[in-house]
């Protein structure tokens, strides 16, 4: 059986590969943080009470921040993968948190290929690279396009990158980056772009809400689906020699192309429900991502499966679900946190 540790396993894109992983049989191993509150929403449909004998996922407090604590996990784990999700990922809040998106983003990385190298463990290393380090290069992009990052998320993200490069030469480690374009499902954050129009829209719909507010409506993304892009993770550890690898669609969608497409499947009028609020536009940002894949679907045979489309219909089906919830408790008369009507 093979053992797999993931930090980052209760975001978005760890739950997704946590669920993969264990249907291949994976012992899987989660880092998550301590806290007096729970986070574990995205994974608690793949807990197993840890008396079960066919209990394989087991969640590991620690800290990217804390170098030592890293080594003493990975030597006690002796994973033969690790997928590096973890970070502080919200671009725009890398503005308000430089400092600290810079600790987590970028050292957590060296903690993390450190504590490979001092533990002496033989393993495969995936990091989380992002179309974010792109920045301001021209489309198409690909892993020959010059990296010209535009906020201090990119920043500290190629700096990962460059030190996975480099601890893959000077110490010879399985060491890959994903350069993953943007992806999504309905299991996003709440404050990241597309969830929060799905989840807008769909408590507008249910005359929860009346308003989205958002920023720069020009940006465009290559936009595609979290489950597909877990599994070029997986691929990339299953090579025999570990590279660097572009994950994306080839398609790129405009922030109000995303929008109109979204509340049109909900009958919604964009232009009565959307404002723009000045506080949600960066000091710098990104024109438009749009990724060239070309290498991992010759090399590792991946390509995605979920349509930009159906992705939109996922992420609408999800949120009606929790609006109708939402708007059952409402009628209900509950009211939320601070005595609040929901």
């Amino acid at each position: 059986m093979k053992r797999a540790f993931i930090t980052g396993i209760t975001g978005q894109d760890g739950s997704y590969l946590a669920e993969l992983l264990l249907q291949k049989g994976y012992e899987v191993h989660g880092l998550i943080r301590r806290a007096s509150t729970f986070n574990t929403d995205r994974i608690e449909h793949l807990y197993r009470d840890l008396h079960d004998p066919d209990a394989r996922m087991y969640l590991q407090y620690g800290d990217l921040s804390v170098s030592g604590q890293m080594t003493d996990l990975l030597h006690s784990i002796k994973p033969d993968e690790i997928y590096h999700l973890g970070a502080q990922s919200h671009v725009r809040v890398s503005f308000d948190m430089p400092e600290y998106t810079g600790d987590i983003t970028g050292l957590g990385t060296l903690r993390l290929l450190e504590a490979i190298r001092k533990s002496g463990i033989k393993t495969k290393f995936y990091q989380a690279s992002s179309s974010e380090m792109f920045g301001s290069a021209p489309p198409p992009q690909s892993e020959r396009t010059p990296f010209e990052p535009r906020s201090p998320y990119a920043a500290a993200k190629l700096y990962a990158y460059y030190l996975v490069k480099n601890y893959r030469d000077a110490y010879h480690l399985f060491a890959s980056n994903g350069i993953l374009f943007n992806h999504e499902s309905p299991r996003r954050g709440e404050t990241f772009l597309t969830r929060k129009v799905t989840r807008a829209a769909t408590r507008i719909k249910l005359g929860l809400q009346d308003k989205l507010y958002l920023g720069n409506l020009k940006s465009k993304r290559d936009w595609g689906y979290a489950g597909d892009y877990v599994e070029a993770m997986w691929l990339m550890l299953q090579q025999d020699e570990p590279n660097d690898y572009v994950i994306a669609t080839g398609e790129t969608h405009s922030v109000q192309e995303f929008v109109d497409k979204v509340f049109e499947k909900l009958g919604l009028d964009t232009a009565k429900h959307v404002a723009i609020d000045p506080r949600y536009f960066r000091p710098t940002d990104v024109d438009i991502l749009l990724g060239d894949a070309t290498k991992a679907r010759k090399e590792l045979g991946w390509k995605p499966k979920v349509t930009f489309d159906r992705l939109i219909d996922m992420m609408i089906e999800a949120d009606r679900e929790l609006a109708m919830k939402e708007k059952t408790l409402r009628d209900a008369g509950y009211r939320g946190p601070g005595n609040r009507m929901i």
